[in-house]
Formats: structure tokens, sequence, C-alpha cells
């Protein structure tokens, strides 16, 4: 099939669509995501096209829509919840933690849940309090959960259906500062939902990042070049379950390790990656580990997000710290190497 151009906003309702149309056993639930199409206009059109009762615009309340939605996959539905921002995922945690988490377990397989929630994160756009979190640490944490992202558009669409097919509750976490990044989709690709992907190849290190900072990442690695340095970028897409395996392969090829993510570093993900990473590939790593996230405190005014978020410049300073090379803002304080 002839791939299609389309942002990664528009490949989500692609993918949102075509398992509306493939599967009747789809249902989306969530709030404004029927006649208004979705704050970011994601769902547009399909409650026109599938139904007031296939595509239900919810009440105001988080923990109300997951609970119904797990009602609903109980009777045999596959519930795909929005959750209108990243912040008001909050609400929904207890529903989330102690009740979609534990069901299959809890019922040793014979209940299964295959629930969707989609959950825009991230930074980036200039939003208000509660408009741009990062919170995947929480679910990640969470035994019963998959907890996975997209880069591009490509890998929206597939993630999606994928996630959708899957019989267990999957958290898809979807970069909204990239909603507008445009790419090549085809939906005859399919994808997993556990495997890290190879996304440059390189002999110096390597950065695992997902979501939001996989352009920048990629970014970072074209900067280095200039300077004789490769960059090997490692695309994690799924966040739980992690692909260790994929970043420890990469790992005893460069001998060196940085991750980056918009969440904070404490607890985090990039803490679980290198504690997995040193307990399997200590001999290989020739440098210490480095880390580059927000910082350990709540989500800035938009006013100063672009100081709090990992950009271009504080991964390229990780990148020159594991090689033991001077950093540019030690370069400018004049401190000793």
């Amino acid at each position: 099939m002839t791939a299609e151009t389309l942002t990664l906003g528009r490949a989500v309702g692609r993918a949102l669509s075509d398992a509306l149309e493939t599967d009747p056993a789809v249902v989306l639930i969530g709030e404004d995501i029927g006649r208004l199409g979705g704050v970011f206009r994601v769902t547009d059109g399909l409650q026109a096209r599938f139904g007031a009762d296939r595509v239900i615009d919810s009440p105001l309340a988080e923990s109300g829509i997951i609970g119904a939605a797990v009602g609903m996959a109980y009777r045999g539905a596959r519930p795909v919840v929005e959750i209108q921002f990243d912040g008001f995922v909050l609400p929904a945690l207890d529903q989330l933690i102690a009740q979609v988490a534990r069901i299959r377990f809890r019922t040793r397989g014979r209940v299964r849940m295959p629930l969707t929630i989609r959950l825009p994160y991230g930074g980036g756009i200039g939003s208000v309090e509660h408009h741009g979190e990062s919170p995947e640490a929480y679910f990640a944490h969470t035994p019963g959960l998959r907890v996975v992202t997209a880069a591009d558009p490509q890998e929206a669409y597939s993630t999606l259906r994928a996630a959708i097919a899957s019989d267990d509750p999957v958290l898809f976490l979807e970069p909204k500062a990239r909603y507008w990044t445009k790419g090549e989709v085809d939906v005859a690709i399919a994808r997993d939902l556990e495997s890290a992907r190879l996304l440059t190849r390189g002999r110096d290190v390597t950065l695992a990042v997902y979501g939001p900072l996989v352009q920048t990442a990629l970014e970072a690695a074209t900067a280095a070049l200039d300077e004789g340095i490769e960059i090997e970028v490692v695309d994690l897409r799924s966040i739980s379950p992690l692909d260790v395996d994929a970043v420890v392969a990469s790992v005893e090829r460069t001998g060196r390790l940085v991750v980056a993510h918009e969440a904070p570093a404490e607890a985090s993900v990039a803490s679980e990656l290198i504690t997995s990473v040193v307990e399997r590939a200590f001999a290989a790593l020739e440098a210490p580990p480095e880390r580059v996230t927000g910082y350990d405190t709540p989500y800035p005014p938009s006013a100063i997000e672009s100081h709090y978020l990992p950009g271009l410049d504080r991964i390229l300073d990780a990148v020159d710290r594991t090689l033991g090379r001077r950093s540019s803002h030690e370069l400018l304080e004049g401190s000793a190497p």
C-alpha cells in the first residue's frame, strides 16, 4: 500500500478510525472527543461517522471515565479512553492502579482487560499548570500496565493499533509537542508493544530516549558528527516493559550510555534503565552513565519551560562528559576537566 503523509495527531486519528471500522467491539470514550473532535482534534469527524454510541462524549470525571471503561471491557468491548491532558490523569489513579492493572492477575487470566488509555503528555506547547507533565514513572511502577509511546506518525499509528488489539491494559503516551510532526504512514506496518528500535549506528555513545526527545536525540547525533563523535540512538518505544536487551547490546558496542527524558530524574525510567544496564553490562562500560532529564521540581510556568526541558545542549554536554571531554558549560565557567 502507498504510504500517506500525516501529522502524528492525524496518524492517531487514522488508527482510531481504522480500529472502529474493523472491530465493532472498539468504543471510544472521553471528554469532548465527539462533537468537538477532542482538544487536539484527533477524533475530529469520528462521532459523525460511527455514531454517539461508539464515540462517546463523557462527563468531566476521569475516575468515572476509567470506571465506565472497565465495565465495558468486562462486557466484551475494547474501550479506548482519552484523558484530555497528562495532569488530568491523577484523579483516575485509583481506578488504574487498584482495578485496571490487577484484574487479569486477580482472576488468574480468566478476565481480560483490553483497555487502551490515550494520554497526551510532555511539555513544549506553552500550556498552563496541569497541562504539561510527564507522569510515566507512576505507571511504569505499576505491575499489570503496559506503558508505550511514539515519536513519529508511523510509530503512532502502528503502536496504537497494537495497543487496541492487546488483551492487556495499555497506557499510550502521545507527545503533544510532536502532534504536528509530519511523516509517512503505511497502515500495513505492524509492531509489537515491547521492543526498542535502533535509529542510528555509532561507535562512541549510546543515547537512549523515547517520545518527544527522539527527534532531539537525532539532532544531537547529527551535530556530534561535526566533531567526529558517533552517537547510537535507541528509541525505547516501550517504557514498561523496558527492552533492556536492546540497550545492553548497544552499550556493549559503544561502552557508554546517556539516557534522556522530560520527566524528573528521581525514581525515573532513566534510573531503572541505567541500573539494569549496570547490572548486566558493567564490564562493557568505559564511563559512568549519564541522565539528562527534567528537574526534580513541579513542572514550571510555560515562560521558563525551555530551561526545564532537556534540549540539544544538555544532551551533548552529557555525551561530552561520558567521553571525558569538557562540556560547553564547563568551558564557559572555566572549570577544571
